[in-house]
């Protein structure tokens, strides 16, 4: 496709001027430098920066290999510790080694920090600041009016890069990579290409963190708060040794830029673009999106918020009672009577693993037993809706009826039974077993707690005789106990165990214990 040269109104730029003149710079009354070869730049917003040739310096100027910073017009800065008047400042001046076009006026040049040089003088006149004016545009008006109106990442994504290419930005391909707050997933990263303007998701794990792809990538770079990266594939090739150039100089991209999109909350995400233009980016083409990065971070934040929250409701309350809260139940009082199975399941003998294992070991054992509880519930249509102590309480809501809650929740207490019972080679093959009432009734399922502080929990006395059939079941050896309405004597192998009185409970419970083996060759779930 044919791309047009940059025409937009916005006025970023770089100027770099010869100083007329003898030009000094002082640390309080000591002479760093003496020119008559300086030069100054100006740019866009930022106060004026004198550079002297290298030959010109009196100060000491020390190594500081490890300490880099990046800007996308000039390029990669690297640094000196100055020496002055017996005291060294670190990182006190930088140079460009490698210059980008727009800052070779001052290749072979240093500038010092302005809290290094405190005084420069230039035949005694100030150097004045170069005028700014304002950014406009068909990006900056898009990006103010209509920008909020796309539903997800993907859609602002690729209408943004779509507004850049018609507004004469050569980029051929975004990507941006948002840090999440989910346990098992480690963030959101969306690629558009231009060709084929379409728009695709990753959704790394936690592991792609160490792994070679990242920790050689410019994410990875600019993610631990490096500095961006800009890379003209035809100028600087070995400036960045990030594997990806090569990939992307072979689809034709002739410049690469990643940048900071940094979060209200300190979070470092990262905003990547390509450009397959002959000449790559322009200082124009930077210097708007550079201008607009703090707005742009902004729009993708709100989906990032959202999506955080949604992760988080779901983490720690379960999906359903998540998108609850989510939806505006946050009141207390806020929810609704159902009628329910309830689960609660206890692990066994917790307090002697506890004492044998250790206390790393024994978190390894809980966390096995919550998740294998978890993952079973939400298989059978239930949610998990805390982790109390070593216990777990669980809800079938009976949307389609009495039996199907029931058998779902028999169905989740068996096969965890089951599953517990296999031998865990992680842990020296130690097996596990539980104890589990299950309790058929009208339960409030909503919020409960203080003013400022609030659970979304069940309360009646369904919930109250699942924990209590759990606890007869802990105590006399048995895996599955259920209330009369639950245990379907048909379907399962039962035993039945009379009308129990149970602590807290004003009436005896009709009550069986269910095998958690299938003997019977006719059930089904």
């Amino acid at each position: 496709m044919t791309i047009r040269v940059q025409q937009t109104s916005n006025d970023y730029g770089i100027l770099v001027e010869p100083l007329s003149g003898e030009v000094t710079a002082w640390r309080n009354g000591k002479l760093l430098a003496r020119s008559t070869r300086a030069r100054v730049m100006y740019e866009t917003r930022l106060p004026p920066v004198v550079y002297f040739p290298s030959e010109d310096i009196l100060a000491n100027l020390l190594p500081a290999p490890d300490h880099k910073t990046f800007c996308p017009f000039k390029g990669t800065a690297s640094y000196r510790h100055v020496q002055a008047d017996g005291e060294v400042i670190d990182y006190g001046a930088w140079h460009y080694p490698n210059a980008l076009p727009e800052g070779q006026a001052v290749d072979g040049c240093y500038a010092f920090m302005p809290s290094v040089a405190t005084r420069i003088e230039h035949q005694g006149a100030e150097i004045a600041e170069m005028p700014t004016g304002n950014i406009s545009g068909p990006v900056v008006d898009w990006l103010l009016r209509e920008a909020w109106l796309a539903k997800t990442p993907q859609d602002l994504l690729a209408a943004m890069g779509k507004k850049l290419v018609e507004d004469g930005v050569a980029v051929s391909r975004m990507s941006i990579l948002i840090w999440s707050l989910h346990p098992m997933i480690a963030g959101h990263n969306c690629i558009w290409v231009r060709d084929s303007d379409e728009v695709t998701s990753r959704y790394p794990s936690y592991e792609i963190l160490d792994s070679p792809v990242f920790k050689e990538s410019p994410f990875q770079h600019v993610a631990e708060g490096l500095g961006g990266v800009r890379q003209k594939l035809d100028t600087n090739p070995n400036e960045f040794n990030f594997p990806i150039m090569e990939d992307l100089k072979e689809q034709g991209v002739t410049d690469y830029v990643a940048m900071p999109l940094p979060f209200s909350d300190g979070r470092i995400n990262v905003l990547t673009l390509a450009s397959d233009h002959p000449t790559g980016f322009t200082t124009a083409n930077l210097g708007l999106i550079f201008e607009c990065s703090a707005l742009i971070s902004r729009l993708f934040e709100v989906f990032a918020l959202t999506s955080n929250a949604t992760s988080l409701l779901e983490t720690y309350l379960g999906k359903r009672t998540g998108a609850r809260v989510l939806g505006g139940e946050i009141r207390r009082g806020d929810g609704d009577i159902i009628d329910a199975a309830i689960l609660f399941c206890d692990l066994r003998h917790s307090t002697r693993l506890e004492a044998e294992l250790g206390r790393d070991d024994y978190v390894a054992v809980l966390n096995r037993f919550f998740e294998t509880a978890t993952d079973i519930v939400n298989a059978h249509e239930g949610e998990v809706l805390k982790f109390i102590g070593d216990a777990v309480l669980a809800i079938f809501p009976a949307g389609s009826g009495h039996d199907h809650a029931c058998r779902q929740a028999v169905e989740s207490a068996k096969e965890i039974v089951r599953t517990l019972a296999i031998p865990d080679e992680n842990l020296n093959d130690l097996t596990l077993s539980c104890a589990i009432g299950i309790a058929y009734g009208d339960v409030t399922y909503g919020n409960v707690g203080s003013k400022e502080r609030l659970d979304f929990t069940v309360i009646g006395s369904a919930a109250n005789i699942a924990a209590r059939l759990g606890e007869y079941g802990k105590a006399h050896g048995k895996e599955i106990v259920a209330s009369g309405d639950v245990a379907d004597q048909e379907r399962y192998a039962v035993e039945g165990l009379g009308s129990l009185t149970l602590h807290n409970v004003s009436e005896s419970v009709e009550a069986f214990a269910i095998t958690a083996r299938n003997t019977d060759s006719a059930e089904t779930v």
